[in-house]
């Protein structure tokens, strides 16, 4: 017998470390049954894996010491948890029982959940774990078939997938050779990025809601569509994916991480090719907006990470929930802090909303009356904090397109060439911030709005003018003028004129006093 030390991976938000496994099988204690014991702060999970490790090793025609056996999982003063490390420790105890080699244990890192068969099943976060594993030079990671694609993205380090514990055992002991799993990373993200499948070009009418997108997406900006039932908010705004520019690589590698450490990756998947968009449900929690729980996992804002975060009946959601996407979308990160530990997500979203502008839904409609009584649309609206609404850059009133005019409009103006000019805008605001970490107008911070959004005397006597009348606050002014600068940047202008500023203004609805009287 002797003391064997494999490696596996742990997740710790985006991002993962390396988890010494150390084996000890001692030759003395033997009994009728097997003393098993397991130190480095493992939860519940692993304690289990023990059963699921005999059953396993025994299926496969291997001996289980009836022995005194310790496992240590290092670095000790760190939580593991999880299922991935069955296969690390039994291929431990085999080696350290001898009944295999171990001159390989430490070129790999080795992952995977056990069947009680010995067949393997997949693992959460086989992206940053193979991140971590090439930084710290192994050779390569063995873990399952299902996760090998994913894995094998990264450059320079060779994945192996595995389907059972005796092809791992027979492969460790240069008894079979394993078929590595290749992916050209660059050549499938190109060939397979492609853009949303539903267009604009379905909408019929609303050409001043289309405009408002596009600025939004040109400029990465915040909006909310405010209108009755039927008027096509959500129908809108499942579009607005298809005008953002696709990922670069970068994004997608980022998106990815998210996605594989929660498991919400599709099995055999490599790479996220279109931008995520989020549309929970109005009776989400705050933990599973912005993410956390005893386990810390990431919540909705980081799964639209990159994409778009949808919240259809914006007032419906409960107060507490809204609230704690004030400080995400204005560090465009979130970071879960506990007693024990804290973890970071990124959480670079833009925000789209929708709601009615009353509870009967017809407030401020062409056709119908509202039957809402006096003062309800004013506490209706009040659901939604002033604060939260200040970070909102584009305040858009739906009004619904009448029957008849559906019926004499034709398509509209397609995804594509909307598109076209969304990426010309964006490639403007590249060059403008190019060596900084900002990306697009809506994240300039006041120095950068005060710097680079100058503007005429004639239009700071009329913003001037909007501020007074409208009792904007600080932070609305600064969102005006990075709205009228991407304005500027579509239609190609290196000046703020006075007409991109007045269009800036009129998409700040929700500000005037009198809205809801």
């Amino acid at each position: 017998m002797q003391l064997v030390k494999t490696f596996g991976s742990s997740v710790h938000g985006v991002n993962a470390f390396t988890v010494t496994i150390e084996v000890n099988v001692s030759v003395s204690g033997a009994g009728a049954d097997i003393k098993y014991f397991m130190v480095g702060l493992p939860d519940n999970s692993i304690r289990e894996s023990w059963h699921r490790i005999e059953s396993a090793v025994k299926e496969n025609h291997f001996n289980m010491p009836r022995t005194k056996i310790v496992v240590n999982l290092s670095p000790a003063d760190v939580r593991k948890e999880g299922t991935h490390y069955d296969l690390p420790i039994a291929i431990g105890v085999l080696g350290s029982s001898l009944q295999m080699p171990s001159h390989h244990f430490h070129e790999y890192v080795i992952l995977g959940e056990l069947s009680l068969d010995g067949s393997i099943k997949p693992i959460k976060g086989a992206l940053p774990i193979a991140i971590q594993a090439r930084k710290e030079g192994f050779k390569g990671i063995i873990l399952p078939k299902q996760n090998a694609r994913e894995a094998a993205i990264v450059s320079d380090i060779k994945v192996y997938g595995v389907e059972n514990i005796h092809e791992v055992v027979r492969f460790l002991s240069d008894d079979l050779d394993l078929e590595e799993t290749v992916v050209n990373t660059r050549e499938e993200f190109f060939n397979q990025v492609g853009f949303n499948d539903i267009d604009f070009s379905d909408v019929k009418g609303q050409e001043n809601i289309k405009r408002a997108l596009e600025i939004a997406a040109a400029g990465g900006h915040n909006a909310i569509l405010i209108g009755p039932p039927g008027a096509g908010k959500t129908m809108l705004a499942k579009r607005l994916p298809g005008i953002l520019p696709p990922l670069s690589l970068y994004e997608a590698l980022e998106t990815t991480k998210i996605h594989s450490v929660a498991g919400k990756l599709p099995v055999g998947s490599a790479l996220m090719y279109a931008r995520p968009f989020r549309n929970p449900h109005h009776t989400v929690s705050d933990v599973a907006l912005v993410g956390g729980g005893n386990n810390a996992q990431p919540g909705e804002i980081s799964f639209a990470h990159n994409g778009v975060l949808f919240l259809d009946e914006l007032p419906e959601f409960k107060r507490n929930v809204l609230e704690v996407l004030r400080q995400p979308m204005e560090e465009r990160r979130v970071t879960i802090s506990r007693a024990r530990f804290s973890v970071e997500y990124p959480a670079n979203f833009m925000l789209l909303a929708a709601m009615n502008p009353c509870p009967c839904g017809y407030y401020n409609h062409p056709d119908k009356e509202c039957v809402c009584a006096p003062g309800v649309v004013q506490k209706y609206l009040n659901r939604i904090s002033g604060p939260l609404l200040d970070r909102i850059d584009l305040h858009v009133e739906v009004v619904p397109v009448g029957v008849k005019e559906l019926s004499q409009l034709g398509d509209g103006e397609q995804s594509n060439s909307i598109r076209e000019r969304v990426i010309a805008a964006r490639k403007i605001q590249e060059q403008r911030f190019e060596g900084t970490t900002i990306h697009s107008n809506a994240q300039m911070s006041s120095k950068q709005v005060k710097e680079l959004c100058i503007i005429t005397t004639a239009g700071q006597n009329l913003l001037n003018k909007a501020m007074d009348k409208l009792g904007l606050s600080a932070r609305a002014y600064d969102r005006i003028l990075k709205v009228s600068r991407t304005i500027a940047d579509l239609a190609g202008s290196n000046d703020i004129l006075i007409e991109h500023l007045a269009e800036a203004i009129q998409y700040r609805s929700l500000d005037r006093d009198n809205w809801a009287q």
